[in-house]
């Protein structure tokens, strides 16, 4: 149960209009950030990269008791990004949420249009937009900027912390792009440098892009892929085969138990507009080998229609309280832009569990189609979403 609208009337700087909020939990210190940025007066976006006069600022409120009060506005922008503004025709945030590692670093997706080359009369000539992450491993005293991803052109994007089964962890981004399909790309030093972006043709994009959420979460232990061949598979195949307990709406704690030394690998849930036309039909994919940008499968779309950005996030409820009859502990929130006739006219929100995905998502991970019409739609069976 939801309850009533809050208005943050803190959340704001004098003369400026509020966008792109990113809420962070630090699960160390209890404190809940809300990052967002600033803009002054009605200055579009476009006139900012158009021009190069940035007229952005990168702020702040904080909370210590679960989102009831907040802090005034701090504005971060010259104490963080300094003198690097003047490279940046104007940034924003997420949106959607930040993360923190097991090492207690917090990270905030972001994203800038940087400033390539001006004129010798100080016309903008030409930017990019570059995704990154900000970060704080001191529990949000001091914020720093890691590196652009060098290669493809980036925008709004979120991050996950990616177990992988040897051990190792790596961060992954997932990015907007204006290339027709998204891009992701990893860091190996929790965000401070991202290795070059890979196009991942399995995931489309609309015309000019749209924002999409990412959401990792731990493998069920039934199965656990060993190759990046086992990840690309039929999922719900395997999962009939190996998640028996699972699709049968069976107790929980009849699946095995990993070793107390095993690292179960991180799967993940992605939300976007399935359309590759138009931002229509909000899906979820699933990938269980991230790294791989092979390992998408086809979208089960969870609303018809006109459709947006959206934020995806993980829980896991004790079994027998699970909101969908046959469901397990996984389970899944998403919150999106959606209606009839334009995808802003109200925001849906809808919960379903791992045991949905897999019952719902195609029976083979191939490849979207790029013709003329929207990419094949999911496995058009019942659906279990809980809508709101």
């Amino acid at each position: 149960q939801w309850e009533d609208m809050r208005v943050l009337e803190t959340a704001t700087l004098q003369h400026h209009r509020s966008m792109n909020p990113c809420p962070l939990y630090d699960e160390f210190t209890g404190t809940l950030f809300l990052f967002f940025i600033t803009v002054l007066g009605r200055t579009p976006e476009a006139y900012q990269i158009v021009t190069g006069q940035n007229v952005t600022r990168l702020c702040c409120v904080t909370s210590t008791d679960q989102g009831l009060s907040w802090s005034t506005a701090t504005d971060l922008t010259q104490q963080v990004i300094g003198t690097a503004i003047k490279d940046w025709a104007t940034f924003a945030l997420g949106p959607g949420h930040g993360i923190q590692l097991r090492s207690g670093r917090l990270l905030v997706p972001a994203y800038s249009y940087h400033i390539d080359c001006k004129e010798c009369f100080g016309q903008l000539c030409k930017t990019t937009p570059h995704s990154f992450a900000f970060y704080s491993d001191d529990h949000g005293r001091r914020w720093r900027f890691g590196e652009f991803i060098p290669n493809l052109q980036t925008g709004e994007c979120q991050l996950v912390s990616v177990d992988e089964e040897d051990g190792s962890n790596v961060l992954y981004c997932n990015a907007r792009s204006p290339l027709g399909f998204r891009v992701q790309a990893l860091s190996t030093d929790d965000g401070a440098v991202f290795h070059r972006g890979q196009l991942v043709q399995r995931l489309v994009e609309p015309p000019h892009g749209c924002h999409g959420s990412v959401i990792g979460f731990p493998a069920p232990f039934v199965y656990i892929p060993t190759t990046s061949q086992d990840s690309v598979l039929s999922l719900r195949g395997l999962a009939q085969l190996l998640l028996p307990e699972m699709l049968r709406g069976r107790d929980s704690t009849a699946t095995p138990s990993p070793s107390p030394f095993f690292q179960a690998p991180t799967w993940i849930l992605y939300s976007h507009p399935t359309s590759s036309m138009s931002r229509v039909n909000m899906g979820v994919h699933l990938s269980t080998f991230p790294r791989d940008v092979e390992s998408w499968t086809e979208p089960w779309v969870i609303y018809e229609g006109p459709s947006a950005y959206s934020d995806l996030a993980y829980m896991e409820l004790p079994y027998r309280e699970a909101p969908v009859a046959g469901g397990t502990t996984i389970a899944f929130a998403c919150l999106y832009e959606n209606g009839t006739k334009s995808p802003y006219e109200q925001i849906s929100f809808s919960m379903f569990t791992l045991h949905d995905v897999l019952q719902n998502i195609p029976l083979t991970a191939t490849a979207p189609r790029r013709g003329h019409g929207p990419p094949r739609l999911g496995k058009p069976g019942p659906r279990s979403c809980l809508l709101s």
